[in-house]
């Protein structure tokens, strides 16, 4: 069958209307009222003999903001249809945990495996903040499903960098964590358009050993 054939076109659900009720949700969800009075008062709270300070940036980054707008919108858009979401939206148990209240169900990240077989052309997938190794998206795509993508605008830059470091010829070196989510969808796209390309990834980490000496340890692996 033509991939073409099968695609559906995207759907924006940050309509103005549904976000109305999206930023209310969000406000009850994760809106805190003693992190709001530390901010109006300073970013500083006293309390008794000790002072507490608040970072100037706390809180949820906009690329993981718009995710979350997103995931809560579709399920807005989508009432009557299953809405499947591959991994976690981001690294954050409390939010993960009210999408799952919301009904929306999880799909593993690290593989295509069988649990994938259950996705009909009617359901809709929640593509996470991190984004997904290009074989999923072909898988998806091929299916026919309703694709709602939440990818990050910085990690799809990086994307863009790589996929044309691959159609040049040129190794990517990935320096993070192997298997972290962002790593896998960045390493797949720095394969290149025909997968002629070369991507190296580089984890290294911190282990203290003592109060007064650090050890560093390190970890390539090549993946091609």
């Amino acid at each position: 069958m033509n991939q073409d054939s099968t695609r559906k076109a995207r759907v924006n659900v940050r309509r103005a209307e549904v976000m109305e009720q999206v930023e209310k949700e969000i406000q009850q969800h994760y809106q805190s009222e003693l992190i709001s009075h530390i901010r109006s008062a300073g970013n500083v709270y006293n309390l008794g003999h000790t002072e507490f300070f608040l970072a100037r940036e706390f809180g949820f980054c906009n690329g993981v903001r718009r995710a979350i707008d997103i995931a809560y919108a579709a399920r807005r858009v989508f009432p009557d249809r299953r809405i499947f979401l591959i991994g976690d939206i981001i690294h954050n148990p409390e939010v993960n945990r009210q999408l799952e209240e919301m009904g929306i169900r999880k799909l593993p990240w690290k593989q295509l495996d069988s649990s994938y077989d259950r996705v009909a052309p009617d359901d809709v997938v929640i593509i996470p903040a991190f984004g997904v190794p290009t074989p999923f998206m072909d898988a998806l795509e091929e299916k026919g499903v309703q694709i709602v993508d939440t990818t990050c605008g910085d990690v799809m830059k990086v994307w863009k960098r790589v996929k044309n470091y691959a159609a040049m010829g040129i190794t990517s070196i990935i320096h993070g964590k192997a298997t972290h989510e962002e790593t896998s969808a960045t390493a797949s796209r720095a394969l290149g358009e025909r997968g002629r390309g070369n991507t190296w990834w580089f984890t290294i980490w911190r282990m203290p050993v003592s109060c007064a000496t650090t050890s560093w340890a390190a970890e390539t692996a090549r993946h091609s």
